[in-house]
């Protein structure tokens, strides 16, 4: 059965006095709500980004930690906090304790990247690592509690971390004082989502407060759709600081009363907004801190909305470097400006400059492309797209009507995931030779190469992608056929892109040979 409403006009007055009298700028920034014009142009409404990325833990979590640390008793700060977290909410309450004098102990699980546990030793936290997930550490963390006598800092479900994170939305009020149609927020546990709700609602009730939620994480959407808490099976990871199985009670009696609707985005849509971010700021945003901004992009697309006043929280900035290469490849694709294709040519000389051709001026992001056989060569392809989906579509009725059989694979999480970096295989051709070359990162650069060789070779191998450097690396086998390989070699140098003869490379010969 549905659960009934709790948070009544008395208790949301309660929540709104605890956000008025919060403390949170012995340690926090009144973080610029900043215009991103570019954006703004772009989508035809005025867009604005809160910046938390900017405050000392490049987050928001420290307002709720403080603020909860700080009203605590003088007997309890005697004995400690303690809290669990592999991320955000573990250098808010490092910071906190650290700026209070007092002990602050933190679980993280033993997977933690050591870039977060040297974090919050550098902020004075006394690390402890225990077990493998958060699930592990936050068991071991209320070990400690019962056993030490510390205080738990809840990451979220706790009305004061609320208020804390409530001074968020306390900002935006006093910063923007003109039209605002509205504000996206993140949601994991919903500690920022509640605390932000909250004070709009009971200010300005006519603003709509939209909760976003990773697809693979959408425990606020289950739950409204359910009626009560819910708790999922699983979580992804991808977005990390809101990856949250339950709702928190506190949060939800909230969330029932003061969010207008909640939007789930995927990954390469977050993926789309790190990239907005960047362009607009020079930041790099964490999937969660850039989470608001995908599901304003996606209200924008969804309801065809112009004119108004748009503002999303960007929550966080702490990403792992690692990540990066995974989020500029699906940028593209997440924002629609990439169509990923299978193309069937013939297996002849020249083919491969006519399929090229046929593309047109479009920009070719990636070619993977290895002998099968005598009659047909598959080609995998990306291609730069500026109308999403309805270019897309154009692309491809353009290339059948030319004869190709193509297979648009764009929303093909296995061939972006994986079929695009295997593609190959042993072609067994007694007669290939393999070259590595530096193509310059230019439009037809391509095209010239193709151009220069001529059609006397066949090429039974290509693989490029682009990944931003000045050069392209690519690799092509040529079939030298009746020719020679002093021949092949004059027209390589006639090209002028530098080039290296791999043919005799152990990797060639032991996966592609």
């Amino acid at each position: 059965m549905p659960d009934a409403p709790t948070l009544d006009a008395a208790a949301l007055d309660a929540t709104v006095k605890r956000i008025l009298q919060a403390r949170v700028y012995d340690v926090a920034i009144e973080s610029p709500l900043d215009e991103a014009r570019l954006l703004s142009r772009r989508l035809k409404n005025k867009i604005l980004i809160k910046r938390e990325d900017l405050q000392p833990v490049f987050s928001f979590k420290l307002r709720g930690a403080f603020n909860k640390i700080v009203k605590l008793s003088d007997g309890e700060r005697a004995k400690g906090v303690i809290c669990a977290s592999a991320g955000n909410h573990a250098q808010g309450v490092a910071l906190a304790a650290k700026t209070l004098g007092i002990k602050g102990v933190i679980v993280m699980p033993q997977t933690t990247p050591d870039i977060k546990v040297n974090a919050v030793k550098a902020l004075g936290g006394q690390v402890v690592l225990h077990g493998d997930s958060y699930d592990d550490a936050f068991a071991h963390a209320q070990t400690l509690m019962a056993d030490k006598g510390y205080t738990f800092v809840h990451p979220f479900d706790d009305p004061e971390i609320i208020a804390g994170q409530g001074t968020v939305a306390v900002e935006i009020l006093r910063q923007h004082q003109g039209a605002i149609d509205a504000i996206f927020v993140p949601v994991g546990g919903g500690g920022l989502m509640a605390g932000v709700a909250a004070y709009i609602k009971y200010v300005r009730p006519s603003v709509r407060v939209i909760a976003v939620e990773a697809e693979d994480s959408a425990c606020l959407a289950a739950a409204m759709k359910a009626g009560k808490r819910v708790t999922l099976d699983q979580v992804g990871l991808f977005a990390d600081g809101v990856a949250v199985k339950q709702i928190g009670k506190h949060t939800f009696d909230i969330a029932k009363i003061c969010i207008d609707e909640v939007i789930t985005c995927s990954t390469d849509e977050m993926c789309a907004a790190i990239k907005d971010i960047f362009d607009e700021c020079r930041c790099i945003s964490e999937p969660a801190g850039a989470l608001s901004l995908a599901g304003l992009k996606k209200y924008v697309q969804r309801d065809g909305v112009q004119g108004q006043t748009l503002i999303a929280i960007n929550s966080g900035a702490n990403m792992n470097f690692d990540r990066l290469r995974h989020i500029a490849e699906r940028t593209e694709i997440g924002e629609g400006r990439e169509a990923v294709l299978a193309v069937t040519i013939p297996e002849q000389p020249g083919a491969f400059k006519a399929f090229c051709q046929a593309i047109g001026k479009r920009n070719v992001t990636e070619f993977n492309y290895r002998y099968s056989d005598h009659s047909a060569a598959h080609v995998f392809v990306g291609i730069t797209v500026r109308n999403g989906a309805e270019e897309r579509a154009e692309l491809v009725s353009g290339l059948q009507r030319k004869g190709y059989a193509v297979l648009d694979l764009s929303d093909d999480e296995m061939a972006k995931l994986h079929t695009r970096h295997l593609v190959g295989g042993h072609a067994g051709l007694a007669d290939e030779r393999l070259f590595r070359f530096e193509f310059p990162e230019r439009p037809g650069a391509l095209m010239a190469f193709l151009t220069q060789l001529g059609t006397q070779w066949n090429i039974s191998l290509f693989h490029y992608r682009n990944h931003g450097a000045a050069y392209g690396r690519v690799l092509v086998g040529f079939q030298l056929g009746a020719g020679s390989l002093k021949a092949l070699k004059t027209s390589l140098d006639a090209v002028g892109y530098p080039y290296s003869d791999e043919s005799a490379n152990p990797a060639y010969q032991l996966f592609l040979r």
